[in-house]
């Protein structure tokens, strides 16, 4: 038995996944959907000849009217093309499945009690005018960012936080482990991602071994994991390490539309005193011990100080969802241990999809917008929409040096062929694509004219705009600033530059894959 099996299986026996559960996957909700689509036209061609009249009439009508109904909504543009298209090509399912999702099946008792646990920790964290006043003479246009980030929730800008940046996931990880082996009162761990292995078998021994000595361990993750790393009985496992384990929203039959807002978010906090965000899941691809696409790209950030504390809230929010009593003020009650000579300011933020701010895709806007000199981006998926799009180009336009470093080998072949659909038009304003040639960019980072940056778990597609819970940190002048430009430069060293006439050279299944899969951007 090889290390990475040994490892944490001495504590629990590796789990097998249930494929029972992928049929309640979105998958299974489509493939249903179109059956009746067919079942439908199959009854109405030869079994109600005499009512296809009507058929066609009242379909017509519906998609019509469903149509109407789209336009005086306030979605965005390019999903309203979308649904469009879905219903006029494919009536029946088209509108089954527009209105299932739209029903909220399921959300609506997350969404009140998520909007309630924001409503009553708004105020939790008090903003020290201090710190903004400073930030808004050194930068008005960072001010007013921070000034909008307070307005969605409690995130408030900071200072005298240190900010440490891995420029690979193995390097977060060394550190995670010594930072838990450090823990004396709380570890709270919320990821995308949580696989067996070496990097989450060690991580879960010093959790068990701290556990076991009384700190409050809590691990969260998302409930995709039960059909795809681990078996559906894994809180239970942990439970009996005296390890405190959540599933965010499990794949449930066909009962729940909430299967589309899945918790993307990369959060470790201990203590109250570090915290530690990014890209990187607990998964050994992430810490490039099990090659699956080349070498794995990945990136995250550390932080010790004030600006703890937000991570801390946030992760007790989304562990809140199914709580009777808050835990709250007795965490962030923590010393912070503020390094005195920290430079800079950090302001921790988390989006949300169950709101109407788009806080993920406008932090990043805001900062092609300011931008005079140059903005960096590295993001594993490229699928925007108009806004966004308009955004990268008209910064590239104004003069501003705007980079995009993508993956060079894929993880999913979809998303890869939608991201080549956009280059052409980004190519033609003048921005510069890099695709990572030695394998997959996982890294969502942002930086910008030296003094900015935003590292966290935000990728540049729909899913993490729109439909997933997602965090992030936003850095000014912070002293990482330049580790991060130069991280992404050496990214783009090893990358090949895209050519103007790639089109010409791309295969025609990936023409043909993106040019088809444009039109159901938004639900992929």
């Amino acid at each position: 038995m090889s290390e990475e099996e040994n490892l944490g299986l001495s504590l629990l026996e590796k789990g097998r996944q249930g494929l029972a559960h992928m049929v309640f996957s979105r998958l299974g909700i489509i493939v249903l959907l179109l059956l009746f689509q067919l079942f439908l036209v199959f009854a109405a061609f030869y079994r109600l000849n005499a009512y296809l009249p009507h058929f066609v009439i009242f379909t017509t009508v519906f998609s019509a009217f469903l149509g109407l109904y789209l336009l005086n909504t306030d979605a965005d543009p390019s999903a309203k093309i979308t649904w469009l298209l879905v219903i006029l090509l494919m009536p029946a399912v088209g509108a089954l499945l527009y209105c299932y999702t739209r029903s909220n099946l399921g959300m609506r008792m997350l969404k009140k009690r998520l909007n309630y646990l924001v409503e009553t920790t708004e105020n939790s964290i008090p903003q020290n005018r201090d710190v903004l006043n400073r930030l808004r003479k050194e930068n008005p246009g960072a001010a007013a960012l921070a000034h909008y980030l307070h307005r969605t929730g409690c995130y408030p800008v900071y200072d005298h936080t240190e900010v440490k940046y891995y420029p690979l996931g193995e390097d977060k990880w060394a550190d995670l482990l010594e930072a838990l082996q450090q823990a004396e009162h709380f570890i709270f761990l919320e990821y995308f991602i949580i696989d067996e292995g070496l990097m989450w078998g060690r991580v879960l021994e010093i959790l068990a071994e701290k556990a076991k000595a009384g700190v409050d361990v809590r691990v969260m993750y998302d409930g995709t994991c039960e059909f795809s790393t681990l078996p559906h009985d894994y809180p239970k496992r942990l439970q009996a390490l005296g390890i405190r384990c959540k599933m965010f929203a499990p794949m449930t039959p066909f009962v729940s539309t909430h299967y589309n807002y899945r918790d993307h978010r990369k959060i470790a906090v201990i203590d109250g005193h570090t915290a530690f965000t990014g890209g990187v899941n607990l998964a050994d691809e992430y810490i490039n011990r099990r090659p699956r696409f080349g070498h794995w790209k990945d990136t995250a950030i550390r932080l010790r100080g004030e600006a703890v504390p937000s991570f801390t809230l946030m992760f007790l929010q989304m562990w809140g969802v199914d709580e009777k009593e808050l835990e709250i003020d007795r965490f962030l009650a923590y010393p912070t241990q503020a390094p005195a000579e920290a430079r800079g300011y950090v302001l921790p933020y988390g989006d949300c999809p169950l709101d109407n701010d788009k806080v993920g895709e406008r932090v990043y806007m805001d900062i092609l917008n300011r931008a005079e000199r140059y903005v960096y981006i590295m993001s594993p998926y490229l699928i925007l929409d108009g806004e966004m799009e308009t955004a990268l180009k008209f910064a590239a336009e104004r003069g501003v040096d705007v980079r995009l470093v993508l993956p060079g080998i894929p993880d999913k072949k979809m998303p890869w062929a939608l991201a080549k659909t956009h280059y052409s038009t980004l190519l033609a304003s003048g921005v510069k694509i890099y695709e990572y040639s030695p394998g997959f960019v996982h890294a969502k980072v942002f930086v910008a004219d030296d003094k900015e940056a935003v590292v966290g778990t935000i990728n540049l597609d729909y899913r993490s705009l729109y439909h997933h819970f997602e965090c992030a940190a936003f850095l000014y002048d912070t002293p990482c600033i330049p580790d991060i430009r130069a991280d992404v430069e050496a990214t783009m060293a090893r990358s090949a530059l895209v050519e103007k006439d790639f089109m010409e050279h791309e295969k025609l299944g990936v023409k043909l894959m993106g040019f088809l899969m444009k039109a159901i951007a938004p639900l992929l």
